[in-house]
């Protein structure tokens, strides 16, 4: 018996109608305003541990218990969950990742809470990214729902985690080992105006002290080595390493210093962020970070730090993948814009050990990390289909062909 073909047009567009049908999207913004009215800040062990709670409430309401579930519990950040959904012998293994942790401090939502007014979603979090985590659910749903057309579903690996916007660093390993053997990582995060994300910048975090020599500044003002003075210079130093040409930014988002008007400042500190579109760059960086000085060399400069997330960038297995889900967009709707942003995003993890991964399948929207953030609702049941639409098509694909021939 030969090897089933990728699926045609037609069962694509059989998704779409499934996404679309009346009453599909209350169901859809019932879940989303669910999320969105659960607080979940980063730095809130309590509010995200429910937060968790309620996604695998989600998970269970909308797709029945997961054939596997763990939640690697964390004493301070938020916990990670990976829930397994069992797919058709044969048709791989897709991941899907999104964070439910939110830039927002407990208490946004008393005075911003969820609403839907001239077709707009909005409330703290819900377009970065809990409008994504929502999608995700219902993707497979529509799969799931749709099994008796015969239409093929891969085992779907779900990792939501909660730490992802103060830089992922105790669920990196988790996401990484969940996408190893997949055909694809599929992350959730906002995408464009019907585009997907196939290149990030890499994402640097640093922190800069300068210590110099305290001194009353009236009596003793050569006795002094103002640290304040020094950081003004190593920051002007460090700005000007900025290249837009190369994709370089540099922003210093916090400066604290000093001890009172008449003292020569001792100790100051500043928050430094660095974007870069390629190793060369970080690499650059690096040694511009090692060759920061003040022209007083009685004051000291320290950097700590490092670099957080990699460059993602799109390489031979990402370009593949967004041919395939570039298929599906234009099956479902129109074909997709190609996107390269600064912001960077777990995808950046997948994408630097060469496994192909697809960012932004998440709502179409504006304003991350702002009042105006919000979701365009007319939106929501195309972009589920097309997350739908592409782990039907890695499934097809893979029972058609070699599964590592999506990966090769």
């Amino acid at each position: 018996m030969p090897a089933p073909a990728p699926a045609p047009a037609p069962d694509l567009s059989r998704l779409a109608e499934w996404c679309r049908e009346p009453g599909r999207l209350d169901d859809h913004l019932t879940d989303l305003r669910r999320l969105v009215e659960q607080e979940s800040p980063s730095e809130d062990k309590a509010l995200l541990d429910a937060a968790a709670d309620l996604i695998t409430e989600l998970l269970d309401e909308r797709l029945g218990r997961p054939d596997r579930l763990v939640r690697h519990r964390q004493p301070e950040l938020g916990d990670v969950l990976e829930a397994e959904y069992a797919g058709d012998p044969g048709a791989g293994l897709v991941t899907v990742v999104g964070h439910y942790d939110t830039v927002w401090p407990a208490g946004t939502a008393a005075d911003w809470p969820f609403t839907v007014v001239d077709g707009r979603a909005s409330g703290p979090g819900v377009f970065d990214m809990k409008a994504g985590v929502v999608q995700g659910i219902w993707a497979l749903r529509a799969l799931r729902e749709l099994r008796e057309l015969g239409l093929p579903c891969p085992t779907v690996r779900f990792v939501f985690n909660g730490d992802e916007e103060t830089g992922s660093v105790v669920s990196r390993p988790y996401i990484e080992s969940a996408t190893d053997g997949a055909l694809a990582t599929l992350v959730l995060e906002p995408g464009g105006e019907w585009g997907i994300k196939v290149g990030r910048k890499g994402v640097g975090i640093f922190n800069l002290t300068t210590t110099g020599v305290e001194a009353h500044a009236g009596l003793d003002p050569t006795k002094g080595a103002s640290a304040v003075h020094g950081m003004a210079e190593v920051i002007q130093h460090l700005v000007a390493a900025a290249d837009l040409d190369r994709g370089t930014t540099v922003n210093v988002g916090r400066i604290s210093g000093g001890t009172a008007r008449n003292v020569i400042a001792g100790r100051a500190d500043c928050l430094v962020d660095v974007r870069v579109g390629s190793a060369e760059e970080s690499a650059r960086i690096d040694g511009v970070l090692a060759g920061l000085g003040a022209s007083d060399p009685r004051v000291t400069v320290t950097v700590d730090g490092g670099w957080n997330r990699p460059p993602m960038l799109p390489g031979p297995a990402g370009r593949r993948i967004f041919a395939l889900a570039d298929e599906v967009a234009t099956a479902i709707r129109e074909p997709l814009a190609e996107l390269f942003v600064g912001g960077g995003s777990d995808a950046n993890f997948v994408a630097a050990l060469g496994r192909p991964v697809l960012c932004g399948m998440g709502a179409t929207g504006d304003g991350a990390h702002a009042r105006h953030e919000h979701v365009l609702v007319a939106d929501i049941p195309d972009r589920t289909a097309l997350t739908a639409g592409t782990l039907l098509r890695l499934a097809a694909g893979s029972l058609a062909t070699d599964p590592l021939a999506a990966t090769a």
